[in-house]
């Protein structure tokens, strides 16, 4: 039996050439490989070493504290960047924005599959999500700064339709992490939230020639990991490192909770009511649209009181939850612990997940809105300075049959107070939301009614709807002045849906009451 080398993390780093092309495994700050990336960091700040290296991967991974990616952040380090998600990582931007590196923003799926296809000697990946949006070639192909100029996305016509082309190029180093390896090198994933995009970016690496570590927790016997739980084979690992404990949280800064891997169930209890608020009335707007048996991915804010609400009304079980990382029901977790869920079904690979959604698996989604123009076209991956990033936003919304966009009508310093049944704007927030044109397209108005998307757009005071000729004002809130509070408010004209009354639909009351709103009894 060949029995894999066990190596220090500082042995690792040296692995990495100059100009090597190097991927980090890792969701938010969950199943981050933080010995092997503080040793790469080490070696760099030591020796100068390696330099000039392309550094991939699909998510995003860090705590916005100098962990996880941001390891690599350093002048001379990085040649060029590419990741799907960048607000964990606020050096990367801090890199790009001064231009020194090339600095790249794609879609978290395609990177995903891309992966799966760089694995298998494909020429690469192909998939028509992105298209319009700012990833397309057309509109940047997602450059992120002035000094990158490559395009490492194409648009090709096949058969008549237009597609993204994202190249195959092979990688040179892995740094993953792992639950427990045994000798011989086959590695567990127990304890992980998911085993993320593990698989496919072993065999990548391996089958383009390039070394495979991983980091783990204890090296046990071979023979003694039950081979259901082991996501990568001894056959595509090169070494392993075994990491000391505070190098090798579930999640950083977390205490380990086995109801976030699958290994046993959290009691479930009954929520605590929500406060009545703006975000609780989009929440319980969303719930609204809810039906029995559907499958609902939602984005992080206000989208999240969508299930709050549904959980508070007793209907939670209408839905089952999914996130991009793999995990199907349960719960998500928030926070820190975004892409994990507690007490879920199944954990499955990334990349299955995004070819669920991409092939328009998903009944509803919920995600954010920062931006919103006049087309329906939404941003929420880059204000000027700061750099987001698109992650899995783009394949959920471009292929969900129902798509809602939630969250308050304005940003910075709004309150909300809800009195007597009516909104009360208390303090107006600073910023505008449904602006003339927003900074980038993360979602495509025209892509979307093209593709026969039903797509709605709730906040706490109004309800737009997209139509073929525009956005349409189709409810609005007791208590709230069309003129003042809402097109005095917008850099745009929508058209209002008005009754045979001459009146705009009023949102139903019961948002706007404490209490229970009865869905549960609305839906049998």
């Amino acid at each position: 039996m060949r029995k894999v080398p066990i190596i220090t993390a500082d042995e690792a780093a040296k692995l990495i050439k100059d100009g090597d092309t190097v991927t980090t495994s890792g969701f938010v700050a969950s199943s981050i490989p933080e010995a092997l990336d503080k040793a790469v960091e080490k070696r760099f700040l030591e020796t100068g070493e390696p330099n000039n290296i392309t550094y991939v991967y699909c998510g995003s991974q860090g705590n916005k504290d100098g962990r996880g990616a941001e390891h690599f952040a350093h002048e001379g380090l990085l040649k060029r960047y590419i990741a799907g998600h960048w607000a964990t990582v606020p050096a990367m931007t801090k890199l790009a924005l001064e231009n020194k590196m090339e600095a790249y923003n794609v879609s978290q799926g395609a990177l995903c599959h891309l992966f799966r296809d760089i694995a298998a000697h494909k020429p690469g990946t192909f998939t028509k999500v992105g298209l319009g949006t700012f990833i397309d070639p057309r509109n940047g192909g997602g450059k992120v700064n002035d000094i990158t100029t490559e395009d490492i996305i194409e648009l090709v016509n096949i058969k008549g339709q237009d597609y993204l082309f994202y190249p195959a190029f092979p990688i040179d180093i892995a740094l993953i992490r792992g639950s427990y390896a045994d000798e011989a090198g086959n590695i567990s994933f127990e304890k992980e939230v998911a085993p993320l995009e593990g698989t496919s970016v072993c065999q990548a690496v391996k089958n383009s020639g390039g070394i495979v570590v991983v980091q783990v927790e204890k090296v046990v016997k071979a023979g003694t990991l039950d081979p259901r739980l082991v996501k990568v084979p001894g056959i595509y690992v090169d070494y392993v490192v075994v990491a000391d404990a505070a190098d090798h949280q579930q999640s950083l800064d977390c205490e380990y909770d086995p109801s976030l891997s699958g290994e046993c169930r959290r009691p479930e209890t009954a929520p605590e009511p929500l406060p009545l608020s703006a975000k609780k009335i989009i929440g319980r707007r969303g719930a609204v649209e809810l039906e029995k048996d559907v499958a609902v991915n939602l984005g992080v804010g206000a989208p999240e009181y969508v299930a709050s609400v549904a959980n508070e009304e007793g209907i939670g079980d209408f839905m089952t939850l999914t996130v991009e990382a793999g995990a199907v029901g349960g719960v998500p977790g928030g926070g820190i612990r975004f892409g994990a869920a507690y007490n879920a079904d199944a954990l499955i690979d990334q990349g299955y997940q995004f070819d669920y959604y991409d092939g328009g698996g998903l009944d509803l989604c919920y995600l954010g809105l920062a931006e919103c123009d006049a087309r329906g076209n939404i941003n929420v991956s880059r204000f000027g300075p700061r750099i987001a990033g698109c992650g899995g936003f783009i394949n959920i919304t471009q292929n969900t049959p129902k798509v809602f966009f939630c969250g308050t009508f304005t940003a910075g310093g709004l309150k909300v107070k809800i009195e007597d049944g009516k909104v009360i704007i208390a303090q107006e927030g600073k910023q505008k939301k449904f602006i003339k044109t927003v900074e980038q397209i993360t979602f495509n108005g025209d892509v979307a009614l093209a593709s026969k998307q039903q797509v709605t757009y709730i906040t706490e005071r109004c309800v737009f709807v997209l139509k073929e000729d525009g956005m349409h004002l189709t409810e609005i809130a007791p208590g709230i002045d069309l003129q003042t509070q809402i097109l005095d408010m917008m850099e745009y004209a929508p058209i209002i849906d008005r009754e045979a009354n001459g009146e705009i639909k009023l949102m139903a009351a019961a948002l706007f009451e404490e209490g229970l709103m009865g869905l549960k009894e609305m839906k049998a």
